[in-house]
């Protein structure tokens, strides 16, 4: 008797309706639901800035430096975990499990400058405590260093007890490393649109 996951067509096939494997295709339907999710975040923070009379300096309140930093880190991230999945393609698994684990490390080390500038944030107590600025830049940073969290924890599965299933189908394990990389390129795109927005303008 066939094993269930075995039963699952196009798991590592293209469909033929859409060219893409289902895991691929569920990665683009869930980010396109992200990019209404951040892009309705965007949209309201310029409706309330260009509405606003007297809007704050922002790169008084933010760390410019850490922010670029940070976004080094992040775009670095990327470039690794592109290595990983070529890693697979190139039948070479230390290489994997090499650049998977950078691309963890690079990532914690922004989750830890971010909270690093929360913890200047709070610890200044001249910032005014209300602020729709603080507000919505907690909001949209804080939700984006969720995602960073859940991706590194996908990330930390895959390069842990999740790697078993390069050993019985390997063409299914890079596909799933290949969906994981889909979504960590958009959280850094996202960044980028937060560095450049909040940080800069």
């Amino acid at each position: 008797m066939q094993h269930e996951e075995e039963m699952i067509p196009y798991k590592v096939e293209s469909r033929e309706d859409t060219g893409l494997y289902n895991a691929k295709f569920g990665i683009w339907l869930f980010l396109a639901s992200e990019v209404m999710l951040f892009g309705s975040l965007f949209s309201s923070y310029i409706l309330l800035r260009v509405g606003s009379l007297s809007w704050p300096v922002q790169s008084d309140y933010l760390n410019v430096p850490i922010g670029a930093l940070n976004s080094i880190i992040l775009l670095t991230s990327s470039m690794f975990i592109i290595k990983a999945w070529s890693g697979l393609k190139e039948n070479n698994f230390k290489k994997f499990r090499k650049f998977m684990w950078l691309t963890i490390a690079f990532a914690i080390l922004f989750l830890g400058f971010k909270g690093f500038e929360y913890a200047q944030h709070f610890m200044n107590h001249e910032y005014p405590k209300k602020s729709v600025f603080l507000a919505l830049y907690f909001l949209m940073t804080g939700l984006h260093a969720l995602h960073i969290l859940g991706g590194v924890v996908v990330n930390l599965y895959y390069v842990g007890p999740g790697s078993r299933l390069w050993k019985t189908n390997p063409q299914w394990f890079i596909n799933r490393v290949e969906v994981a990389g889909l979504y960590w390129h958009f959280i850094d795109i996202v960044w980028i649109f937060l560095f450049s927005t909040m940080y800069l303008l």
